[in-house]
């Protein structure tokens, strides 16, 4: 869309990441995305999903402009909303068949991946799913060398920034009732984590 800033990444990873989440997700459902950024993930899946309600939100208020523009068209798509994952989320507990989230965890102080698990872990009916999309470190795997460069750029821009461990992750998802489904590896050495909500 003339005019909005897009980002580049999102451009490359939108297609390899939306055929996972139509492997993964039911015909129809509510979705609540975390950290939607310029909207393109949410305009490109909304659009392959149709049957799904779709709720972008974003820490960045600036942002919001941009991501209701690019889902314009979508009447499934609600309102954008601003949220930073460690306060109180816009959505009844129990309500959501799923949320998504991608590139946030390693962008982001720790507080806020807790903040991800504890709101997605009250806001996901049992069986729901919360899906990650990033780089992560794997114990007992080589980390490869553009990974091991980002994270490094990362730590330099923001000590509270950082590829996490998977590990981590799913430790902290398990504390909040999000048991590990599965782990695809996606181009560009990123993964695709799902986790299910304990019924």
């Amino acid at each position: 869309m003339p005019g909005l800033i897009t980002s580049p990444a999102a451009e490359r990873n939108k297609g390899p990441i939306l055929a996972e989440l139509l492997r993964l997700l039911p015909v129809c459902g509510h979705m609540l995305e975390v950290a939607a950024g310029t909207g393109q993930h949410a305009a490109h899946f909304a659009a392959a999903l149709p049957e799904w309600t779709w709720l972008p939100t974003e820490p960045d208020a600036a942002m919001l402009p941009a991501i209701a523009a690019r889902t314009a068209d979508l009447p499934q798509v609600l309102a954008p909303v601003a949220l930073d994952v460690r306060e109180a989320w816009p959505v009844a507990p129990a309500s959501l068949d799923a949320v998504y989230c991608a590139n946030m965890v390693h962008i982001s102080p720790w507080d806020c991946t807790e903040g991800l698990m504890r709101g997605a872990g009250r806001a996901l009916r049992p069986g729901g799913l919360l899906v990650l999309y990033g780089p992560y470190v794997v114990e007992g795997e080589p980390l490869a060398p553009s990974n091991a460069a980002f994270d490094a750029d990362l730590r330099r821009r923001n000590p509270a920034w950082g590829l996490r461990t998977l590990a981590a992750v799913t430790a902290k998802a398990a504390e909040a009732g999000l048991d590990a489904k599965e782990r695809v590896d996606m181009p560009a050495n990123n993964l695709l984590l799902a986790f299910v909500r304990r019924a």
